[in-house]
């Protein structure tokens, strides 16, 4: 692994593009701060030139520019380096051309204007880390190429040698499915991350998202979808709430009932927010679709795109009603029993109307089927600082430091002797450590 430690420890350039002399000196100001090397560029134009001189690790473009708006730029970018990451700058307004920019740029990410510092500053990090290991896996494949080549020209004599080069190729395949595994692992990472995002914030109910995310299994499981269509249904339940996070507080503290008609309109939209969130994590797509089409009706006159009957993905149809079910049974006065009953009965009321026939029987009889019994296959996590660490937690997200480069992996079980140095490294850190832990 000795080359992928020359590459982390390697200075990357990042790109930044924005026309507005001030945001860009802001950007530059924060990158350096963190000892980040940013390039400034006004014009797209000129960014692009650059690009084919030399190498970025990331791109950070607006989205509202003259001559060649983020998307224009940012498909135009991909083509030249492809392999160089992607984050978009844009505004509440500019929902429709972000989608656009994540469509035709393939962006990594995007972040909304004003940004918070230490979010960009995390997504930024993970750029340059997936950016490294994409490098570090071109490194591989062409040794492996080169390694092959030579194996050629090898005479069936030199079995000692043909057995060494074997050796050596098996080393660096395995030293390229270890790198393709951790890019695995930050995935699922992103649900738990997400996850926790909501359950650390006050104003959303982690709990919620807990009981619609079982009901979201067991109904799954019992209309016998595949295995994978089960776990994305399970995760659109942790996940349904997710683009709330992007909103201000006040559009989802109180029920959509009390918002007036432009408030409710904005709310409405936090599932396409979650979309975009959720777009780089490819292997998460059924749950980005399902959460995007939560609010369709089966008998069309849902939204955002009006689909009908078996046009809406089923892990949609399931979120749907659990979704809907458990929000009954939390606006309801009335006692406990009686609100379970009652937040039934309005889910069968509008049965093939609202909802799938089938998937309101599924939510019966999992109800009636006492042996269905709640599964955290997202588990919660505490969010502490490093003041707060005790020997014996373990570590539910890995920690990297502001350069990138990991620190302490998912799952290390904290000693006094790791905590103590994760304590001296924060000293030379410009922002304090999040550190997740999970729940016993």
């Amino acid at each position: 692994m000795e080359d992928f430690e020359k590459i982390t420890k390697y200075p990357v350039q990042i790109m930044c593009l924005d026309d507005e002399p001030s945001v860009l000196r802001a950007l530059v100001r924060l990158l350096r701060h963190h000892k980040l090397q940013a390039v400034p560029f006004t014009e797209g134009a000129e960014a692009l030139a650059a690009l084919e001189k030399q190498d970025f690790a990331l791109i950070i473009s607006d989205m509202r520019m003259p001559n060649m708006n983020g998307a224009e730029f940012l498909e135009k970018a991909k083509v030249i380096a492809p392999d160089t990451q992607r984050i978009l700058l844009t505004g509440y307004s500019d929902l429709i051309s972000t989608v656009n920019a994540v469509n035709q740029g393939e962006i990594h990410a995007y972040v909304k204007k004003p940004w918070q510092n230490q979010r960009l500053i995390y997504l930024i990090e993970q750029a340059i880390e997936k950016y490294r290991l994409k490098k570090h896996n071109l490194t591989l494949q062409k040794q492996i190429v080169e390694q092959n080549s030579k194996l050629k020209e090898l005479n069936d004599s030199l079995e000692l040698l043909v057995d060494k080069r074997t050796k050596q190729i098996r080393q660096v395949l395995k030293q390229l499915e270890v790198a393709n595994e951790h890019e695995r692992t930050d995935h699922k990472a992103t649900v738990e991350l997400l996850y926790n995002f909501i359950n650390a914030n006050p104003n959303l109910d982690a709990q919620l998202a807990k009981n619609i995310a079982t009901t979201c299994l067991h109904i799954a499981q019992f209309l016998k979808l595949s295995d994978k269509l089960i776990e994305m249904a399970n995760m659109a339940g942790y996940l349904a709430q997710v683009g709330l996070l992007a909103m201000d507080p006040a559009l989802y503290k109180v029920p959509p009932t009390e918002l007036n008609e432009k408030q409710r309109k904005l709310f409405y939209t936090h599932p396409a927010t979650a979309q975009l969130m959720l777009m780089p994590a490819q292997h998460l797509s059924e749950v980005a679709e399902a959460i995007y089409h939560q609010f369709e009706k089966y008998n069309g006159n849902g939204i955002p795109k009006g689909l009908k009957g078996s046009d809406i993905p089923i892990c949609a149809h399931i979120l749907s009603v659990a979704r809907d079910y458990w929000q009954n049974i939390n606006l309801s006065q009335k006692p406990q029993e009686q609100r379970y009953t009652d937040a039934l009965e309005l889910i069968k009321m509008y049965s093939g109307n609202f909802y799938h026939p089938k998937v309101v029987s599924a939510l019966e009889a999992t109800l009636k089927d006492k042996k269905n019994t709640q599964s955290d296959t997202v588990k919660s996590m505490d969010i502490l600082t490093s003041k707060q660490l005790k020997p014996g937690m373990i570590l539910g997200l890995a920690i990297h430091s502001h350069k990138g480069i990991m620190l302490l992996p998912k799952g290390h079980q904290f000693t006094e002797k790791s905590i103590n140095k994760l304590q001296q490294l924060e000293t030379q850190k410009p922002t304090p450590f999040r550190i997740m832990i999970k729940d016993d």
